[in-house]
């Protein structure tokens, strides 16, 4: 599982002109699943993504989460974080997980996420045509990968 995590002021998504979500200050979340991806994968992920501390203090120090600020998040699938690139110049998206693997783990990773932050997330639409806007904060822009938790 990847996921590009940025700080933003404020973020939406828009499918066929119709708003679908938006939030304010918080984190807009882009989430790629592949097919090794488990359960404990989105376990392990919604719990550092609700705790990392990436939100300034009194002091201007990156020392809250967004549970601390009472932020807002919002998750959206994106099948292309897992695009291979090695070969050619037509990215290959063979280690993105098919619907019929993703949208479960999707599925269970909002509810994973919304449990951690301890209310309600906003999303897109799995595997709509989607427009998202966000205005990046910082900028703070953080890419973490389950397969890499050593880092």
């Amino acid at each position: 599982m990847r996921v590009v995590i940025q700080r933003v002021s404020r973020a939406a998504v828009t499918v066929n002109d119709e708003l679908v979500s938006s939030i304010g200050l918080g984190l807009l979340i882009l989430a790629g699943f592949e097919g090794s991806d488990t359960f404990e994968d989105l376990d392990w992920m919604s719990a550092k993504i609700t705790s990392l501390r990436i939100f300034d203090d009194d002091q201007g120090v990156m020392n809250l989460s967004v549970k601390d600020t009472g932020g807002d998040i919002l998750l959206i699938s994106q099948f292309t974080l897992h695009a291979a690139t090695k070969k050619g110049n037509r990215p290959s998206y063979i280690r993105a997980a098919p619907p019929e693997i993703a949208i479960p783990l999707y599925e269970s990773f909002i509810q994973k996420v919304s449990a951690h932050l301890g209310k309600e997330i906003g999303t897109g639409i799995f595997g709509a045509m989607m427009q998202v806007e966000l205005v990046n904060d910082g900028p703070v822009t953080i890419i973490i990968d389950s397969k890499n938790r050593e880092f």
